[in-house]
């Protein structure tokens, strides 16, 4: 038998949502919730655990259902057996948590019977789909911040202007807790943030990431899918310029964009030395995007790609994930930005469907030599990209004609954007996964050539 903090220990490592792969977290309890338990053989504790193993140390959402016995079936969800003769098991799987968590968002269903869906890494979401009664999906954010989580607020923002371009909001649920050593509140003073939220579940959607690949391996045009894609992006853009803060760039904001670009470069090239030589080249696309002319800026999706969108049987797509990159701090997830870096994000999702199938060949022929990758190649290579250059120019096309803005006048700044996102593309695939490095360095190559200057 050990303390509960020794058997989340051991079993967080094995979880998909746990961000410190390849460390041994060093966990502190920072706060604690009983809920009320339908089972009087079972209790639910809620705790909040911060990992001081990592820098800087995260704080972790993890739900737990205490028994005295180990029921039939739930000996996959067994976390461990503490001091007290207690047997923990994830909440996530277990009846009498998901049961509860329905009862503390505020959603009634006379069917509860509830399943975890298997996809996810970040957040584990809860799915309650038996029955004739409209489906609901609750979603446990794992790594949890100080503050309000945008998530939560832009898809509740949309939902209350019935914006019908992303699930109905249903409800969330709140945590508070005291950690004077935590990255988020240096202090003695409570902090709160979201634990869960819940939304429609719509059954009979499709990822926007195998569907562009199915299209992409077997040539199939993409187009009328991304242009209805770029309107409802334009669509969704508006939505949120006008029920959430939005204001004109300042030169303090456009300096403070160039200067974060400039920095991510010198960061990436120590990764990857093929940057040094675009280097110059970069950093003018940078430069002149700075005096280029600025859209206002806005609440935004923050993470956008094909994997944040769904559509549906009817062909209609649908925005999710609104929670920005969850390993960013929130303060920077929660600030206005400028809807052209959702706008890159996408078209990056492009040129990745067409890469990710070059490089399963390229990793099926043998090893490949990063160090020795031909730019010039690389940058022919993405140009001739028929497939990704036709969904790109029908994503913009159909985001122009909804927004009634044309892209071309801010083309500039747009690649910039792109520029910047393909370098932080390169600097992951080189510390993550080498043989899809070329993806982002086809991308970084061909947007700083004389070709693509002359047209901006």
């Amino acid at each position: 038998m050990h303390s509960t903090m020794e058997c989340l220990t051991d079993w967080m490592t094995r979880q998909r949502w746990y961000a410190g792969k390849g460390r041994l977290p060093q966990l502190v309890e920072v706060g604690r919730d009983e809920w009320v338990c339908d089972e009087p053989e079972a209790r639910i504790l809620v705790l909040l655990v911060r990992d001081t193993a990592n820098n800087p140390p995260s704080l972790y959402h993890v739900p737990i259902v205490m028994r005295s016995t180990i029921p039939r079936g739930a000996g996959r969800t067994f976390i461990g057996r503490d001091e007290h003769d207690d047997y923990l098991f994830d909440g996530a799987h277990d009846a009498a948590y998901t049961r509860a968590l329905l009862r503390r968002l505020g959603v009634h269903r006379d069917n509860q019977q509830a399943r975890v869906h298997g996809g996810e890494q970040s957040n584990t979401s809860i799915i309650f789909d038996a029955g004739s009664e409209a489906p609901v999906v609750a979603k446990i954010f794992r790594l949890v911040h100080a503050g309000e989580n945008p998530d939560v607020v832009l898809q509740s923002a949309l939902t209350s202007a019935g914006n019908r371009s992303v699930p109905r909001m249903l409800g969330s649920v709140t945590g508070t807790w005291v950690d004077p050593h935590g990255s988020d509140a240096h202090s003695d003073e409570p902090s709160t943030g979201h634990l869960a939220f819940a939304q429609e579940f719509v059954p009979g959607v499709r990822d926007g990431w195998p569907l562009a690949l199915e299209a992409a391996d077997a040539g199939e045009s993409f187009a009328v899918d991304a242009e209805r894609l770029g309107r409802v992006t334009a669509e969704v853009h508006a939505a949120l310029a006008t029920c959430m803060p939005s204001r004109e760039a300042t030169l303090g904001d456009i300096v403070g964009f160039v200067a974060g670009w400039h920095q991510r470069l010198a960061v990436a090239m120590s990764d990857v030395p093929q940057l040094r030589a675009l280097r110059p080249a970069i950093e003018a696309v940078y430069d002149a995007a700075r005096e280029a002319p600025w859209p206002a800026l806005q609440r935004i999706h923050g993470d956008y790609h094909l994997g944040q969108v769904l559509r549906r049987p009817s062909g209609e797509w649908l925005l999710v994930d609104f929670e920005g990159e969850p390993l960013r701090p929130l303060a920077e997830r929660t600030r206005v930005d400028s809807p052209l870096r959702d706008v890159a994000g996408m078209l990056r999702s492009f040129d990745y469907a067409v890469g990710s199938l070059r490089s399963a060949s390229r990793a099926a022929a043998g090893a490949i030599d990063t160090a020795s990758l031909d730019l010039d190649a690389l940058a022919l290579e993405a140009a001739r990209a028929e497939w990704a250059r036709e969904a790109r120019a029908a994503f913009l096309d159909g985001y122009i004609a909804e927004s009634e803005t044309d892209l071309r006048q801010h083309r500039a700044l747009l690649d910039a954007f792109e520029l910047d996102k393909a370098v932080y593309e390169a600097m992951y695939e080189a510390r993550n996964r080498p043989s899809w490095l070329p993806i982002p360095l086809a991308a970084v190559a061909y947007l700083v050539t004389p070709e693509r200057a002359a047209k901006r």
